[in-house]
Parts: C-alpha cells; sequence; structure tokens
C-alpha cells in the first residue's frame, strides 16, 4: 500500500525541493491542497491527520500549531522548521551522528530536520565532543558562507530581480548580533557549554554551502593531533549521503557551489598541526534542509535512506 504523504507549507523553497523529490517516487501518494484551501486550517487538519507522513515547511509558529492539529497517533511528523530542534520528544534527524540517533529517527512519530547552518557545524565538533578529543568547554567559531536560496522566497527574488541593489553583488555577513536562530541546536546537539561565535554570510549563488570550524591544537585534548581528527570522521562518516574526503580542495581554494543540486555532504580537515581547518560542504536545500528530510522520511519508511536523493 502506497504511504500517504503530506507537505504542510508546499509552495516555500524546502517544500517546493521536498515534493521535487518525492514526485518521482512510485512507493507514495502526495496528498495536495487546491491553492485556495493551501492556508485553510480545518483542511490542513484533515491532510494532517490522513498522512502517513506530515512534512512542515512553515514558520516557527505554525509549524507548533500544525503539531496541535494532529490527533492521528499513527502520523508522523518530519518538521523542518527552528521550532522543534531542541525539544526531546522529537528526533533530531541526524543519523550519521551516531546509532542512538539512527535508532531514535526510526522509532520516532516527531522528527526535526536540522538547520542548514548548524548541519555543518554539528557534523564536525559532535563527533569530537563524543571521542573526548575536544572539550565541552571549549570556546568555538564558525564560518558559513551559503548561497541566497537559503533566505527564502523573498531573498531569492531580491537577488533574482532585474533591478535589484547593487551591493548584493558582494557576499554579505548576517546575524551579526549573535543570535541566529540556529545557536541554540549548536549547543545542545554537540554538548558544548557555550554557543560559538558565529558568522553566516550569504553570496551571490542559489545554493550550496560551506562550513568552516578553526581549531588550534592547543584547544585539543593532550597528545592529540590533526591525523587523529581525521581518523574519527573516517571512522564517523563511510557515506553515502556524509563521507570524510581528503584533499579535495581545487587549487587551494573551497568552493561553496561544489554540492549544489546534491542531498550528499563532504567532510574535509586542512590546515597543519597547529592551526586546524574542519569543514563541511553540502547544498543549504540538500542535507541542509530537503534533503536531510526526504533522508528522515526514507528511515520512517524502512527503505533505502537514499532512495529519491541526489547523491
Amino acid at each position: 500500500m502506497l504511504k500517504k504523504i503530506f507537505i504542510d507549507g508546499s509552495a516555500g523553497t524546502t517544500g517546493l525541493r521536498i515534493r521535487e523529490r518525492l514526485e518521482k517516487r512510485a512507493d507514495i501518494s502526495l496528498i495536495t491542497l487546491p491553492e485556495e484551501k493551501r492556508k485553510d486550517t480545518e483542511a490542513r487538519k484533515e491532510a494532517l491527520n490522513k498522512a502517513d507522513i506530515a512534512f512542515l515547511c512553515l514558520p516557527d509558529a505554525a509549524a507548533i500549531e500544525a503539531v496541535s492539529l494532529i490527533d492521528n497517533p499513527d502520523t508522523i511528523v518530519i518538521d523542518t522548521s527552528t521550532a522543534h530542534r531542541t525539544n526531546p520528544n522529537f528526533a533530531y534527524g541526524f543519523p550519521e551522528l551516531s546509532e542512538k540517533f539512527y535508532e531514535k529517527i526510526k522509532n520516532s512519530k516527531r522528527i526535526a530536520v536540522p538547520g542548514c547552518h548548524a548541519s555543518g557545524f554539528i557534523a564536525l565538533v559532535y563527533p569530537l565532543i563524543e571521542k573526548g578529543i575536544l572539550a565541552p568547554d571549549a570556546l568555538l567559531s564558525c564560518t558559513s558562507l551559503t548561497g541566497y536560496s537559503g533566505g527564502g522566497k523573498q531573498m531569492i527574488a531580491e537577488y533574482q530581480s532585474g533591478e535589484r541593489d547593487e551591493l548584493l553583488g558582494a557576499p554579505r555577513q548576517y546575524g551579526i548580533s549573535q543570535k541566529h536562530k540556529h545557536l541554540p541546536e549548536m549547543k545542545v546537539i554537540t554538548g558544548i557549554e557555550t554557543e560559538p561565535l558565529f558568522i553566516p554570510i550569504v553570496a551571490d549563488f542559489y545554493s550550496g554551502m560551506e562550513v568552516t570550524v578553526p581549531v588550534f591544537k592547543k584547544m585539543l585534548k593532550e597528545g592529540s593531533s590533526i591525523e587523529d581528527i581525521k581518523a574519527i570522521y573516517k571512522e564517523k562518516y563511510k557515506g553515502p549521503i556524509v563521507s570524510y574526503n581528503e584533499a579535495t580542495d581545487e587549487s587551494g581554494f573551497l568552493s561553496a557551489l561544489s554540492y549544489s543540486g546534491k542531498d550528499s555532504m563532504e567532510i574535509s580537515v586542512f590546515g597543519n598541526e597547529d592551526r586546524i581547518l574542519l569543514t563541511a560542504r553540502y547544498d543549504n536545500l540538500g542535507k541542509g534542509a530537503s534533503g536531510a528530510a526526504v533522508e528522515c522520511m526514507n528511515i520512517c519508511l524502512g527503505v533505502e535512506k537514499t532512495t529519491g536523493l541526489e547523491i
């Protein structure tokens, strides 16, 4: 029997990408609402409760409301908003972190998809905290370069406008108040004691993401080295979705565009014994959003987790 899937917020950037991935599949049936009913509460409630799996691609308040509308105990919720990422009643949708994360996703009715920036930071930092090579009291920073699609429809329109502001031609730093919405999950999921100094930068390309966390050797457990970090990542990330790769730079450069359109993530380590650069490259709409959501759905359905994904 086909599984019934409903995307609440299917007109948004994340919802559209999820729908693209699902429309090609023969094992699911999409529940859709006519345009005039897309924001109708009763119509949404009916669709949410009919669904075997409901994707929430909504602002935080609307996502919380959507969960409250569900009284079918069998409906699985996969929420792409920020609303539930640190809620212990929700599985955190990054199965590659550990068997515990995978099993909670597999057995949960409530799943929160990681934030785009947070995905890279957590992928880099969690294994080092887990292995004790980096202490929870480490004071970290994170720089994340992203395509403009992460800003949603309004930002996409601004960048694609024929009469756009000339300032959009250069990379722009934002989140300068150090109150970015991804910071709580970056702290909670990795187990660090202090939120990192976070430097997100949006640039003039549609999609793609590059996250860098710098680490001094003296921040590591005594006797540890850059090779120990590489060994931890090699053991943790063996693919097919998240993989550790060496020497993947482009003649000394790292392009944030490299994984645009893909649902996979590349973990790499650069620098030297004293100053180490931990990097994650992926698509902000792929492993950073829609691809991660579909991967979680696949795990819930008991099918190969790469089904329908672009790897």
